[in-house]
Protein backbone atom coordinates (compact mmCIF):
# COMPACT_ATOMS: atom_id res chain seq x y z
CA UNK A 1 0.00 0.00 0.00
CA UNK A 2 1.26 3.43 -0.92
CA UNK A 3 2.10 5.54 2.13
CA UNK A 4 0.14 8.71 2.77
CA UNK A 5 2.99 11.21 2.73
CA UNK A 6 2.34 14.80 1.66
CA UNK A 7 4.48 16.32 -1.06
CA UNK A 8 7.49 18.36 -0.01
CA UNK A 9 5.93 21.38 -1.74
CA UNK A 10 2.80 21.11 0.41
CA UNK A 11 4.81 20.68 3.62
CA UNK A 12 7.08 23.66 2.87
CA UNK A 13 4.10 25.83 2.01
CA UNK A 14 2.32 24.80 5.21
CA UNK A 15 5.42 25.36 7.33
CA UNK A 16 5.96 28.86 5.93
CA UNK A 17 2.27 29.78 6.30
CA UNK A 18 2.21 28.43 9.86
CA UNK A 19 5.29 30.45 10.86
CA UNK A 20 4.09 33.69 9.28
CA UNK A 21 0.36 33.28 9.91
CA UNK A 22 -0.07 34.77 6.47
CA UNK A 23 -0.22 33.22 3.00
CA UNK A 24 1.21 36.31 1.29
CA UNK A 25 4.34 36.32 3.47
CA UNK A 26 4.73 32.58 2.98
CA UNK A 27 4.52 33.10 -0.79
CA UNK A 28 7.18 35.83 -0.59
CA UNK A 29 9.54 33.54 1.38
CA UNK A 30 9.16 30.66 -1.07
CA UNK A 31 9.11 32.85 -4.23
CA UNK A 32 5.62 31.63 -5.12
CA UNK A 33 2.26 33.28 -5.64
CA UNK A 34 -0.26 33.53 -2.84
CA UNK A 35 -2.59 31.37 -4.92
CA UNK A 36 0.05 28.64 -5.16
CA UNK A 37 0.42 28.62 -1.38
CA UNK A 38 -3.35 28.42 -0.97
CA UNK A 39 -3.57 25.48 -3.40
CA UNK A 40 -0.77 23.57 -1.64
CA UNK A 41 -2.49 24.05 1.73
CA UNK A 42 -5.79 22.89 0.23
CA UNK A 43 -4.14 19.72 -1.12
CA UNK A 44 -2.60 19.04 2.28
CA UNK A 45 -5.91 19.52 4.09
CA UNK A 46 -7.63 17.23 1.56
CA UNK A 47 -5.03 14.52 2.20
CA UNK A 48 -5.39 14.89 5.98
CA UNK A 49 -9.18 15.22 5.73
CA UNK A 50 -9.17 18.08 8.22
CA UNK A 51 -8.72 21.84 8.39
CA UNK A 52 -5.39 23.22 9.59
CA UNK A 53 -6.22 26.94 9.55
CA UNK A 54 -9.16 29.00 10.69
CA UNK A 55 -9.92 31.56 7.98
CA UNK A 56 -11.51 34.94 8.66
CA UNK A 57 -11.63 36.95 5.45
CA UNK A 58 -8.05 37.28 4.23
CA UNK A 59 -6.59 36.36 7.63
CA UNK A 60 -5.57 32.82 8.59
CA UNK A 61 -4.67 31.33 11.95
CA UNK A 62 -3.63 27.83 12.92
CA UNK A 63 -6.29 25.84 14.73
CA UNK A 64 -5.23 23.41 17.53
CA UNK A 65 -4.81 20.50 15.08
CA UNK A 66 -2.80 22.70 12.72
CA UNK A 67 -0.58 23.99 15.51
CA UNK A 68 0.32 20.46 16.60
CA UNK A 69 0.94 19.31 13.03
CA UNK A 70 3.06 22.41 12.33
CA UNK A 71 5.36 21.51 15.22
CA UNK A 72 5.98 18.01 13.83
CA UNK A 73 6.35 19.24 10.25
CA UNK A 74 8.91 21.86 11.28
CA UNK A 75 10.98 19.24 13.14
CA UNK A 76 10.80 16.88 10.17
CA UNK A 77 11.83 19.53 7.64
CA UNK A 78 14.71 20.74 9.80
CA UNK A 79 15.99 17.21 10.26
CA UNK A 80 15.62 16.48 6.55
CA UNK A 81 17.59 19.62 5.70
CA UNK A 82 20.36 18.69 8.16
CA UNK A 83 20.57 15.17 6.75
CA UNK A 84 20.64 16.49 3.19
CA UNK A 85 23.42 18.96 3.95
CA UNK A 86 25.35 16.20 5.72
CA UNK A 87 25.12 13.83 2.73
CA UNK A 88 26.04 16.63 0.31
CA UNK A 89 29.23 17.25 2.29
CA UNK A 90 30.37 13.62 2.41
CA UNK A 91 33.09 12.40 0.03
CA UNK A 92 32.22 9.42 -2.16
CA UNK A 93 32.63 6.09 -0.36
CA UNK A 94 32.77 7.62 3.10
CA UNK A 95 30.79 6.62 6.19
CA UNK A 96 29.19 8.80 8.87
CA UNK A 97 28.05 8.57 12.48
CA UNK A 98 25.77 10.85 14.45
CA UNK A 99 26.63 10.70 18.15
CA UNK A 100 24.91 12.54 21.00
CA UNK A 101 26.93 13.27 24.13
CA UNK A 102 26.98 15.42 27.24
CA UNK A 103 28.30 18.92 26.40
CA UNK A 104 31.28 19.05 28.77
CA UNK A 105 32.32 15.48 27.94
CA UNK A 106 32.27 16.44 24.26
CA UNK A 107 34.23 19.69 24.56
CA UNK A 108 36.66 18.67 27.33
CA UNK A 109 37.38 15.01 26.57
CA UNK A 110 36.01 13.64 23.31
CA UNK A 111 36.67 16.36 20.74
CA UNK A 112 40.31 16.98 21.79
CA UNK A 113 41.02 13.28 21.09
CA UNK A 114 39.29 13.04 17.71
CA UNK A 115 42.48 13.64 15.75
CA UNK A 116 43.49 10.11 16.73
CA UNK A 117 40.13 8.72 15.61
CA UNK A 118 40.30 10.59 12.31
CA UNK A 119 43.79 9.24 11.68
CA UNK A 120 42.62 5.65 12.23
CA UNK A 121 39.31 6.01 10.36
CA UNK A 122 39.64 8.79 7.77
CA UNK A 123 36.59 7.47 5.94
CA UNK A 124 34.24 8.07 8.92
CA UNK A 125 32.67 11.49 9.40
CA UNK A 126 31.79 11.81 13.09
CA UNK A 127 29.01 14.30 13.84
CA UNK A 128 28.51 15.18 17.52
CA UNK A 129 25.49 16.84 19.10
CA UNK A 130 25.14 18.01 22.71
CA UNK A 131 22.37 16.48 24.83
CA UNK A 132 22.16 17.19 28.56
CA UNK A 133 19.12 15.06 29.38
CA UNK A 134 18.32 11.43 28.52
CA UNK A 135 15.90 11.02 25.61
CA UNK A 136 14.23 8.36 23.49
CA UNK A 137 16.99 7.05 21.24
CA UNK A 138 14.78 5.21 18.75
CA UNK A 139 13.78 7.55 15.95
CA UNK A 140 16.04 10.36 17.20
CA UNK A 141 18.39 10.19 14.22
CA UNK A 142 21.40 9.35 16.41
CA UNK A 143 23.45 6.20 15.97
CA UNK A 144 24.48 6.15 19.65
CA UNK A 145 24.73 8.25 22.80
CA UNK A 146 27.55 8.77 25.30
CA UNK A 147 25.73 9.51 28.53
CA UNK A 148 25.37 8.48 32.13
CA UNK A 149 23.37 5.38 33.03
CA UNK A 150 19.67 6.18 33.32
CA UNK A 151 16.33 4.30 33.26
CA UNK A 152 15.54 6.04 29.95
CA UNK A 153 18.04 3.72 28.28
CA UNK A 154 16.28 0.55 29.49
CA UNK A 155 16.18 -2.03 26.70
CA UNK A 156 19.00 -0.41 24.73
CA UNK A 157 22.41 -2.01 24.16
CA UNK A 158 24.79 -0.49 26.70
CA UNK A 159 28.59 -0.59 26.93
CA UNK A 160 30.06 0.65 30.22
CA UNK A 161 32.80 3.24 29.64
CA UNK A 162 34.00 4.71 32.94
CA UNK A 163 32.99 5.87 36.41
CA UNK A 164 32.88 9.66 36.68
CA UNK A 165 34.06 10.93 40.10
CA UNK A 166 33.94 14.51 41.35
CA UNK A 167 36.83 16.51 42.76
CA UNK A 168 36.85 20.00 44.39
CA UNK A 169 39.06 22.41 42.44
CA UNK A 170 39.81 26.13 42.68
CA UNK A 171 42.24 28.80 41.51
CA UNK A 172 45.51 28.65 43.50
CA UNK A 173 45.22 32.33 44.48
CA UNK A 174 42.20 31.49 46.63
CA UNK A 175 44.32 29.38 49.00
CA UNK A 176 45.82 32.10 51.15
CA UNK A 177 47.71 31.68 54.42
CA UNK A 178 44.61 32.91 56.20
CA UNK A 179 42.35 30.06 55.11
CA UNK A 180 44.79 27.17 54.86
CA UNK A 181 43.44 25.61 58.07
CA UNK A 182 39.82 25.49 56.89
CA UNK A 183 40.05 26.46 53.21
CA UNK A 184 37.03 24.62 51.86
CA UNK A 185 34.62 26.05 54.40
CA UNK A 186 35.78 29.62 53.76
CA UNK A 187 35.76 29.51 49.97
CA UNK A 188 32.71 30.45 47.86
CA UNK A 189 31.13 27.29 46.51
CA UNK A 190 30.14 26.74 42.90
CA UNK A 191 27.19 24.42 42.26
CA UNK A 192 25.90 22.57 39.23
CA UNK A 193 22.16 23.18 38.98
CA UNK A 194 21.34 19.55 38.09
CA UNK A 195 23.14 18.29 41.22
CA UNK A 196 22.04 20.72 43.96
CA UNK A 197 22.95 18.57 46.97
CA UNK A 198 26.44 17.61 45.77
CA UNK A 199 28.32 19.76 48.30
CA UNK A 200 26.19 18.52 51.16
CA UNK A 201 26.88 14.90 50.16
CA UNK A 202 30.58 15.63 49.68
CA UNK A 203 30.86 17.17 53.17
CA UNK A 204 29.14 14.14 54.70
CA UNK A 205 31.33 11.68 52.80
CA UNK A 206 34.66 13.45 53.34
CA UNK A 207 34.05 14.53 56.92
CA UNK A 208 34.91 18.13 56.03
CA UNK A 209 32.74 20.62 57.90
CA UNK A 210 30.81 23.10 55.74
CA UNK A 211 28.68 25.71 57.51
CA UNK A 212 26.24 26.14 54.62
CA UNK A 213 26.77 23.57 51.86
CA UNK A 214 23.97 25.01 49.69
CA UNK A 215 25.44 28.51 49.58
CA UNK A 216 26.94 29.73 46.30
CA UNK A 217 26.29 30.34 42.63
CA UNK A 218 24.72 27.77 40.32
CA UNK A 219 25.55 26.86 36.73
CA UNK A 220 23.99 24.40 34.31
CA UNK A 221 27.12 22.69 32.96
CA UNK A 222 30.40 21.37 34.32
CA UNK A 223 32.05 23.47 31.60
CA UNK A 224 30.58 26.61 33.14
CA UNK A 225 31.58 25.58 36.67
CA UNK A 226 35.15 24.92 35.50
CA UNK A 227 35.29 28.35 33.84
CA UNK A 228 34.06 29.97 37.06
CA UNK A 229 36.64 28.13 39.15
CA UNK A 230 39.44 29.04 36.71
CA UNK A 231 38.35 32.67 36.95
CA UNK A 232 38.77 32.53 40.73
CA UNK A 233 35.07 32.70 41.60
CA UNK A 234 35.21 29.80 44.06
CA UNK A 235 35.62 26.06 44.40
CA UNK A 236 33.75 23.68 42.07
CA UNK A 237 32.99 19.97 42.25
CA UNK A 238 33.87 18.65 38.80
CA UNK A 239 35.08 15.39 37.23
CA UNK A 240 38.88 15.12 37.39
CA UNK A 241 39.05 13.91 33.78
CA UNK A 242 37.76 17.31 32.59
CA UNK A 243 40.42 19.37 34.39
CA UNK A 244 43.60 17.31 33.97
CA UNK A 245 45.21 20.03 31.83
CA UNK A 246 44.40 22.78 34.34
CA UNK A 247 45.71 20.70 37.22
CA UNK A 248 48.91 19.91 35.32
CA UNK A 249 49.53 23.54 34.41
CA UNK A 250 48.66 24.86 37.86
CA UNK A 251 45.69 26.89 36.63
CA UNK A 252 43.61 24.91 39.13
CA UNK A 253 44.56 23.09 42.32
CA UNK A 254 42.84 20.25 44.17
CA UNK A 255 44.14 19.84 47.76
CA UNK A 256 41.00 17.96 48.82
CA UNK A 257 40.10 14.28 48.40
CA UNK A 258 38.19 12.96 45.40
CA UNK A 259 34.66 11.74 46.07
CA UNK A 260 33.84 8.05 45.73
CA UNK A 261 30.14 8.45 46.48
CA UNK A 262 29.46 11.29 44.02
CA UNK A 263 29.94 9.27 40.88
CA UNK A 264 28.04 8.26 37.76
CA UNK A 265 28.48 5.42 35.32
CA UNK A 266 29.07 6.58 31.76
CA UNK A 267 27.95 4.29 28.95
CA UNK A 268 27.82 4.10 25.20
CA UNK A 269 24.12 3.58 24.50
CA UNK A 270 23.18 1.93 21.21
CA UNK A 271 19.78 1.10 19.66
CA UNK A 272 18.45 -2.42 20.10
CA UNK A 273 18.45 -3.09 16.38
CA UNK A 274 21.63 -2.75 14.37
CA UNK A 275 21.50 -0.19 11.60
CA UNK A 276 23.26 0.64 8.36
CA UNK A 277 26.06 2.38 10.31
CA UNK A 278 26.74 -0.57 12.63
CA UNK A 279 30.23 -1.25 11.26
CA UNK A 280 31.25 2.40 11.73
CA UNK A 281 29.71 2.37 15.20
CA UNK A 282 31.78 -0.70 16.10
CA UNK A 283 34.92 1.13 14.98
CA UNK A 284 34.01 4.15 17.11
CA UNK A 285 33.27 1.95 20.14
CA UNK A 286 36.57 0.11 19.76
CA UNK A 287 38.49 3.38 19.58
CA UNK A 288 36.57 4.89 22.50
CA UNK A 289 37.30 1.91 24.77
CA UNK A 290 40.98 2.03 23.84
CA UNK A 291 41.17 5.74 24.70
CA UNK A 292 39.50 5.16 28.06
CA UNK A 293 41.84 2.26 28.80
CA UNK A 294 44.80 4.54 28.05
CA UNK A 295 43.38 7.18 30.39
CA UNK A 296 42.88 4.65 33.16
CA UNK A 297 46.43 3.41 32.72
CA UNK A 298 47.74 6.95 32.92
Amino acid sequence: MRKKIPSSASLQAFDAAARHGNFARAAEELALTEGAISRQIARLEALLNCRLFDRTGSRVRLNPVGARYAHHVRETLERLERDTQSVMGMPAGSRSLDIAALPTFSSRWLIPRLAGFNALYPDITLNIAARTDPFILSGSGFDAVVHFAHPAWTGMRMQFLFQEKLLPVCHPDLLTDKNLSEPLNELPRIHRRQNPDAWQRYARESGISLDNPAQGVRYDLHEMAIAAATAGQGVALVPRMYVENELSSGALVAPWPESDGLSKKFCLVKPVETGANEAALEDFERWLLAEIKTLAGG
